[in-house]
């Protein structure tokens, strides 16, 4: 079974260290992945990027793309999907294309700080 592993952290104290201090943070990081991939294990990995750059689309129809990650309570993350696209207006494109497909989910859209692809997984099949 693969899992999720969703890093929460006080954002503006990650955005107040020096680059120093960030460094050797990855450094840390990069340790534990390495275990990790010494076992096969470690899948793709991505530092998201500032939380005030998320845009979420939301509500009928095509939705309305508005700042922020301000889901409600009820929801939850239940997926993610890393894109390669060379703007944001052609990301916003596909997350509509996603919106038509799933007319009832939300969607944040959030740029990549840093991505590690790490190995790569069989593809899954859906739970019967």
């Amino acid at each position: 079974m693969l899992y999720a592993i969703l890093a929460y952290h006080v954002e503006t104290e990650v955005n107040s260290w020096s680059a120093e201090e960030d460094a050797a943070l990855m450094v840390n990081l990069r340790k534990a992945h390495e275990r990790l991939n010494q076992v096969g294990k470690l899948g793709p990995a991505a530092r998201l990027g500032e939380t005030r750059k998320a845009r979420t689309l939301r509500g009928p129809g095509d939705g309305m793309m508005i700042d922020g990650p301000f889901a409600e309570t009820k929801e939850q993350l239940l997926g993610f999907y890393v894109v390669d696209f060379p703007d944001e207006a052609a990301a916003d494109d596909a997350v509509r294309h996603l919106r038509r497909a799933n007319p009832s989910a939300v969607y944040e859209v959030r740029p990549i700080r840093l991505f590690i692809p790490g190995n790569a997984f069989p593809e899954t099949a859906a739970e019967s």
